[in-house]
């Protein structure tokens, strides 16, 4: 437990140095992002991912920041949640920070949207996100502490705050899902000294933005939503991971943050 006072020095107040942070999802887009963001601040990471090949092509990357290791999984399913939460636990004792942002997506309209699709988006978005914190519980628990709780971040969306415009209805659906979620969990986790938040992210560069942004025309025009006037960077996710994770955080539970550039505030 790292000791706290109620005037933590400001080179204290965004420390995450030394603590265990598992992310899902962590080997490309937005996991990916704050994986590099918590190993330069000096946090000890595991990402997990479904692809054997991006995780190791992540794992050549982010070993040349620190330390980092690896385990695949698919956490759409009971084996798959089951399968990384025992790497984990004999990966660390202890879990400071679990990252909750591994997810899936899908297209269609709303006359052909298909029932494995949905239930794709809805077993990796929401019942993964559910099962892998509860099946985390020792480590969370074992790490957690009146004066610096151990901290659960769910990665939501602007599209589980918002209509969207375009026909993704079971993301959408399972964004929001994440959200109360969120809610729920932290308020059954915060007498155990465990804090439950959630990151709405707005546009960033990521695979499932990929067919949007990489057309100029496109990416303009979404740009032209945004109050700020452009797609999100790498630093404004991870900061605002790393401000959860940290002793800044230590009293915010229950939360969803949007990081969207000011586009739901200003709705």
């Amino acid at each position: 437990m790292r000791p706290t006072t109620d005037n933590s020095p400001a080179d204290k107040l965004f420390d995450v140095s030394g603590k265990n942070v598992v992310i899902t999802g962590g080997s490309r887009g937005i996991g990916a992002m704050i994986a590099r963001g918590f190993l330069n601040a000096g946090a000890s990471v595991l990402i997990s991912a479904r692809k054997a090949d991006q995780l190791q092509a992540a794992k050549d990357e982010l070993s040349a920041i620190g330390e980092v290791e690896t385990v695949q999984a698919d956490l759409s399913t009971d084996e798959g949640t089951t399968s990384l939460a025992a790497a984990v636990a004999g990966w660390r004792d202890t879990v400071d920070v679990l990252v909750n942002n591994a997810g899936a997506t899908w297209g269609a309209s709303v006359d052909d949207f298909p029932e494995q699709g949905f239930d794709k988006v809805m077993d990796t978005n929401v019942k993964g996100v559910f099962f892998l914190t509860a099946k985390l519980l020792p480590q969370l628990r074992a790490a957690a502490s009146h004066d610096d709780p151990a901290r659960v971040i769910n990665i939501g969306s602007i599209d589980g705050l918002a209509a969207p415009v375009v026909e993704n209805y079971a993301y959408s659906a399972s964004k929001a899902a994440v959200h109360q979620l969120t809610r729920h969990l932290a308020k059954r986790l915060a007498g155990e000294h465990i804090t439950v938040n959630a990151i709405a992210p707005g546009p960033f560069e990521s695979k499932m933005m990929e067919f949007v942004l990489s057309d100029p025309d496109a990416r303009g025009a979404v740009e032209q939503t945004i109050p700020l006037g452009r797609i999100g960077r790498p630093d404004d996710v991870a900061g605002t991971a790393i401000f959860l994770a940290s002793r800044a955080g230590s009293y915010l539970s229950g939360t969803v943050i949007p990081v969207d550039g000011g586009r739901t505030g200003t709705a």
